[in-house]
């Protein structure tokens, strides 16, 4: 089987690069559009309690729902390709980065809120300031649960033709290939376990303060 892996490497190597480059950025357009959608949400729910539920509750709805379901259902709407694999990623990518918001505003400590008003910030300073600042390692964090779990659902958009390492797993689906489906699905948790492990590296570069 190794020898196999091998050879179909070395003869593809193009193909490899091209499937590897369009799964990590279907994984990153969809957290970049999940971070537009969660974070100011986020913000808000942390804001106004009672309209929180309103907000969570079509995500963790949709979120219950399969990504391939979500992808089927989508084909009438938005056909085949890119668009409709991140709108089922991002479906899959906002809870995590919504909730996380939601919890790094409420957790912070009064005493800092009422230190930064007593010398006179302003709202606006006081948000993007301090609020900011002490909820970003939550909001990271949520982040960051959100790209491993795209980066490993990405797969699913070979089915619709979005392109991505699924195109390796599902024809070795389709050919009863072994070698096809372990370099797939090997690749994939490789992505997965780097785009976690860099993005701690970024938030670490963030987050200096915090580990100094």
């Amino acid at each position: 089987m190794i020898q196999k892996i091998t050879e179909y490497i070395a003869t593809h190597p193009q193909q490899l690069a091209e499937q590897i480059t369009a799964h990590i950025g279907i994984s990153l357009f969809a957290l970049f559009v999940a971070a537009l959608i969660g974070i100011p949400c986020g913000c808000l729910a942390a804001k106004l309690q009672k309209g929180e539920a309103f907000l969570t509750a079509p995500f963790e709805m949709l979120r219950v729902v399969p990504s391939l379901a979500v992808l089927i259902l989508l084909i009438p709407i938005m056909g085949t390709g890119v668009p409709p694999a991140v709108t089922a990623l991002t479906i899959l990518a906002v809870p995590p980065v919504l909730l996380n918001t939601i919890v790094g505003f409420r957790t912070i400590p009064d005493f800092i809120i009422e230190s930064a008003r007593g010398i006179g910030m302003t709202e606006k300073e006081l948000f993007w300031r301090v609020k900011i600042p002490c909820a970003l390692p939550m909001i990271l964090a949520g982040m960051r649960t959100a790209l491993v779990e795209v980066v490993a659902s990405t797969t699913l958009a070979a089915k619709i033709g979005a392109g991505g390492l699924g195109e390796i797993i599902f024809t070795g689906l389709g050919l009863y290939r072994m070698d096809l489906l372990v370099l797939g699905g090997g690749l994939v948790a490789v992505l997965s376990l780097a785009s976690g492990w860099l993005f701690d590296i970024v938030a670490r570069r963030m987050l200096k303060y915090k580990y100094v």
